[in-house]
């Protein structure tokens, strides 16, 4: 194994222009660690809150938590993989925009052959993240209706095919109608524009006025009160990013005026927190991709060094499914 690669490292928060692609030492993997040779690496969001400090991190330090690639070096400790195994990975630590990532080898799955890199790099953290969204944070029954904004993105086209799959109908919200039919294409049960419509209007009318037990909302600050507006009484807000910023000054007075409503802001990591639970959570999502009930849709192919460009493309809502940073 070489002692230095290429990866993509940044010493201070802030744009684009703070990436630098750039060489770096090689970790050698603990004992419980493996050395992945990436072959193709995600591209989220969570990427441009550590790039510009929302979500903070010791600097300098490199990016990235989602790729797949082959296995060049496992640690004394680690069983489940050997060196030459096809793996993917959708959870940190920071890396993966690199040449070869060093990571918890509990965080590392095997891929099954019907499952390509590219494939696999784009779908492990938004998969996950329905996993546990659809299976864990509120376990979605067959015949319930729900509101999943962003549903044209990486995340909301997986959610969209994994509902249908579920037996649920998904109302998605977002910008435009090129996006509202991509949306339907991969299985929402209905669309609506948020820049056109009024949203919690439209859910009051496709539900008969009987709202929604639940709303999956990245988008943050800008959705909020209307999400709220979507919720049946005891119904559940469920926060898990902040496209538009981050919900902040929340007055819990309104939980009770709005029915009594629950929100919760959690985070992939903390569901999959054993490789028991990663590989079962993994499971349910390379199962459901091999039986072609979920496809991924790779909007955007972009070399790893060109990074800068696609995080703002991402950021500016001008990508369509799932982004890959290729090797």
């Amino acid at each position: 194994m070489s002692t230095m690669m290429k990866a993509i490292h940044i010493e201070k928060n802030g744009g684009p222009e703070v990436l630098q692609w750039r060489d770096v030492a090689v970790s050698t993997p603990q004992a419980n660690e493996v050395v992945v040779r990436n072959h193709a690496v995600g591209l989220n969001f969570i990427d441009i809150y550590y790039r510009d400090g929302l979500y903070n991190a010791e600097l300098p330090h490199g990016l990235g938590f989602e790729g797949a690639g082959v296995v060049e070096a496992v640690g004394a400790e680690v069983s489940h993989v050997q060196v030459g195994d096809r793996v993917a990975y959708g959870q940190g630590p920071l890396g993966a925009y690199a040449e070869l990532h060093c990571l918890p080898a509990d965080r590392v799955v095997k891929l099954p052959d019907g499952i390509g890199f590219d494939e696999a790099a784009a779908m492990m953290l938004k998969g996950l993240t329905v996993q546990y969204l659809f299976r864990q944070v509120y376990r979605l029954e067959p015949g319930q209706t729900i509101v999943f904004h962003a549903a044209a993105g990486g995340v909301g086209l997986i959610a969209c095919q994994w509902a249908k799959a579920l037996g649920v109908n998904l109302i998605g919200t977002t910008s435009s109608l090129e996006k509202m039919e991509l949306a339907l294409q991969h299985g929402a049960w209905a669309m609506i524009n948020h820049r056109t419509e009024d949203v919690a209007a439209r859910v009051h009318e496709l539900t008969q006025g009987a709202k929604v037990p639940v709303v999956y909302d990245s988008v943050g600050a800008a959705m909020w009160e209307r999400s709220l507006d979507c919720l049946q009484p005891r119904g559940l807000m469920v926060s898990f990013g902040n496209a538009s910023g981050p919900v902040t000054g929340v007055n819990l007075g309104i939980l009770a005026q709005k029915g009594s409503l629950y929100v919760t802001r959690p985070i992939l990591a903390h569901f999959v927190q054993t490789q028991e639970a990663m590989q079962a959570a993994a499971q349910e999502l390379f199962d459901l991709v091999e039986a072609g009930q979920i496809k991924i849709q790779i909007g955007q192919r972009v070399p790893l060094k060109d990074v800068a460009m696609a995080q703002q493309a991402l950021a500016t809502g001008q990508t369509k499914g799932s982004t890959i940073l290729t090797l």
